[in-house]
Order: structure tokens, then C-alpha cells, then sequence
């Protein structure tokens, strides 16, 4: 096969896409094992929820490297390490029977995985053969496609469940995942316009270019609630539904739906980000998450209710995602972008990690998920602020290298 065909810029989005959706999506299901492996094995919600944590922290610890790595070397290699892992991850968090191993598979291997076969490194590779002023666009595509992948993957894990088992699904799942491999390989490596700026800065030097930047700073910090909001949610809200006395159905459907309205929000955000200021949609964002998950503590709790409110958060979903990107990548440039947001990244799966595992602490301690929706309202607000005083002007070294 043409070797040019292969770095076409429509193929290499179109690869981004599809690996964002297969590992976004198998991730995403997740959520919709938590009741039938705790019932199954005898396990708290606490242990279930501590394993996808331990995930979510591993994700966050490795993706910095993952970064580095994609930078240096191209994505290909990065992402085809990553699904090997991931699908081992998967296979062996269905077959286990004791809790230090489902840490060990659903925990460190799945965490590792996903964080090597991240949808920010085919982010960052897609942004490679568009121009500047589509960047934001491409960012918001690939993240809703990674969306389209959780509204294929949430009611197919279902029916798998409920027709094979669980454990089955999970080993289904990892054979998906495998599937990034030859996808990986269309990816493009280095390119000419980022050999040049490396010439005037390393990776060590990037790095603490972007901790002296405010902006930088804020942004890791307020990325903190947007991984505490999505990883809290995807893990707990389809037992919160059911433990509401809705039918299971509701729940995997408002999973299913995030993701179908996230493609949205994430077009949109693209869109949004840019003609206009990306840090003062960030700020409305989070304000906004606020505004509906309090709306949904003080509504009834009907099937209706349940599904808007999945829909509405959708929106706001994985918005943040093509703004932040595009926040660093406006700023400090795409030579060192996956580093960078791997980073900030970190700071969201810190956010995901005590997301997920307070989550199943305070239900098994109270019996209720109520002191966590109101966590998520408060550092919904601080986000809103804190994203206020970011300055998204590039630095004069990347305007000085698109000058010359």
C-alpha cells in the first residue's frame, strides 16, 4: 500500500477518530460492571470503585510519560504498547476472584493501557497535518468521536452482559481494543514544523516554560474537577439510578446518551474555541455543570428527569477537552503538546481517582451519593473562577516562529 495514502491528512484524522472512539468508549463502559462484579464476587462498591480509581490515577501517572514518548517518537509505537496492555488489562479484570488482582488488572495494566493508547495522543497526531486555524476544530472532532465510541460501547456492553455475563464482556471488550493496533499505524511521526521549533527548545525546557506560565498552572488546577465530575459519573451514576429504583436500562441509556450529546458539546466547543475566548467558555462550562447537577439534587428523581439531565451534562461532557488542548497548543505550540497536556492530564485523573473511590467510600459509609453531588456543585464553581484569569496570548516564541 502507498505509504503517501497512509499520511493522507483525512486518513490520519480518520485513525485519530476511530482509536478515540475504541478506547474511549471500551473505558467509558466501565461503569456498567459495578454491579454484577460486586454481586458476583462479594465485593463492596468501595473495592470496585477503589480498582477504577487505581485506573484512573495509573492513567493520570502515565500519560505524562506516554507524552513524552508520542513527542520523541511519533504516536504509532505509544498507542500499539498501550492497546496491548489495555486489552491484557481487561481480559484478566474478568477472570479474577480476588480483590489485590482486580487492582492489579482493572487497576495498574488497564490504567497503563489507557493512558499509552490515550485519545490525547491521537489528538495530538491529528493536529499535526491541519494548519493553526483549524487546530481547535480537529480537537473538538476527535474528541467527539471518542463520544461516539461511548454511545456505540455503553448499551452493546449491556446486551453482552446481559446475554454472556459480564466476565465474558470484558474479554469481548479487550479483543476491541486490539483493533487501535493497525489503526496506530497510520499515524504520522514528528513533523517538519515541530523539528524546527525543537531545535530552539527541549522537552526540560518546555516543561518549565509552561510551570513559570499562570495560565498553565490554573489550567492543570481547574482540570482537576473535570476528572472528578466525568470519572465520578461514569463509574457511579448507573448504580445511582438503579439505587433510585429505576430500571438498569435507565442507567446504560444516560450513559449512552452523555456520549451521544457530547458529540455534540464537543463540536461545538471546537467551534466555539475557535472564533472565541477558550478560557471564558471553560469558566461558563464548569459554572454550568454546577447549575445542573443542583438542579438535579433538587428535582424528582423520574426516568425523564434522569435522561435530561444525562443529556444536558453530555453537552458539557468532554467539551473542556478541544479548549484545553487548544489552550496549550495556542500557547506554548504542538511540539511538546502531548507532554504538556499529559501534565495537566495528570491533575484531572488525580480529580478522577478521588472522584471514583470517595464515590463508593460515602455510599457504603451512608448509603447515599448526595454529599458527592454536592462536592461536584462546589468545585464546579471554583473551576468557573479559576479558569477567569488564564492568559491564552501565544508566547512571543511561537509567534516569532510563525513569523519566520
Amino acid at each position: 500500500m502507498n505509504m503517501t495514502f497512509l499520511r493522507a491528512p483525512w486518513v490520519v484524522i480518520v485513525a485519530g477518530c476511530l482509536i478515540a472512539a475504541i478506547g474511549f468508549g471500551a473505558r467509558s463502559s466501565l461503569g456498567l460492571f459495578l454491579e454484577p462484579m460486586t454481586l458476583d464476587r462479594g465485593w463492596s462498591r468501595e473495592t470496585f470503585g477503589l480498582a477504577l480509581a487505581l485506573q484512573n490515577l495509573f492513567w493520570g501517572l502515565g500519560l505524562p510519560l506516554a507524552g513524552a514518548l508520542t513527542d520523541r517518537y511519533g504516536a504509532s509505537r505509544v498507542i500499539v504498547l498501550g492497546a496491548i496492555i489495555y486489552a491484557v488489562g481487561l481480559h484478566f479484570m474478568g477472570v479474577v476472584e480476588s480483590s489485590s488482582m482486580l487492582y492489579l488488572s482493572a487497576g495498574l495494566l488497564s490504567g497503563l493501557g489507557i493512558a499509552f493508547s490515550a485519545f490525547s495522543l491521537a489528538l495530538a497526531a491529528m493536529v499535526k497535518v491541519v494548519g493553526p486555524e483549524k487546530r481547535t476544530i480537529i480537537l473538538g472532532l476527535g474528541t467527539a468521536a471518542g463520544s461516539f465510541g461511548q454511545v456505540m460501547f455503553s448499551p452493546l456492553a449491556q446486551n453482552f452482559i446481559d446475554s454472556v455475563g459480564w466476565s465474558q464482556t470484558l474479554t469481548i471488550i479487550a479483543l476491541i481494543v486490539l483493533a487501535m493496533i493497525p489503526l496506530a499505524l497510520m499515524l504520522p511521526s514528528v513533523s517538519n514544523a515541530e523539528s524546527k521549533q525543537a531545535v530552539d527548545q527541549t522537552l526540560r525546557e518546555a516543561v518549565f516554560e509552561a510551570f513559570a506560565h499562570r495560565g498553565f498552572v490554573l489550567l492543570t488546577v481547574g482540570f482537576f474537577v473535570c476528572g472528578f465530575h466525568v470519572a465520578f459519573i461514569t463509574v457511579h451514576f448507573p448504580a445511582y439510578v438503579k439505587d433510585l429504583g429505576l430500571d438498569s436500562l435507565v442507567g446504560s441509556y444516560s450513559i449512552s446518551l452523555i456520549g451521544l450529546f457530547n458529540i455534540i458539546g464537543s463540536f461545538l466547543a471546537g467551534y466555539v474555541g475557535q472564533r472565541y475566548s477558550k478560557r471564558l467558555s471553560l469558566s461558563s462550562i464548569y459554572f454550568l455543570r454546577a447549575l445542573l447537577i443542583t438542579a438535579l439534587l433538587l428535582s424528582p428523581k423520574t426516568p425523564f428527569v434522569i435522561l435530561c439531565f444525562a443529556s444536558a451534562m453530555g453537552v458539557l461532557w468532554l467539551s473542556t477537552v478541544p479548549l484545553t488542548t487548544g489552550i496549550i497548543a495556542q500557547v506554548f505550540g504542538i511540539r511538546y503538546m502531548a507532554t504538556l497536556f499529559g501534565i495537566v492530564f495528570l491533575s484531572h485523573q488525580i480529580g478522577s481517582f478521588i472522584g471514583v473511590w470517595l464515590g463508593g467510600a460515602l455510599y457504603d459509609a451512608y448509603g447515599s451519593y448526595n454529599g458527592m453531588w454536592w462536592a461536584g456543585v462546589a468545585l464546579g464553581l471554583l473551576a468557573a473562577i479559576l479558569h477567569l484569569p488564564i492568559d491564552e496570548k501565544p508566547l512571543a516564541r511561537i509567534t516569532s516562529v510563525a513569523r519566520s
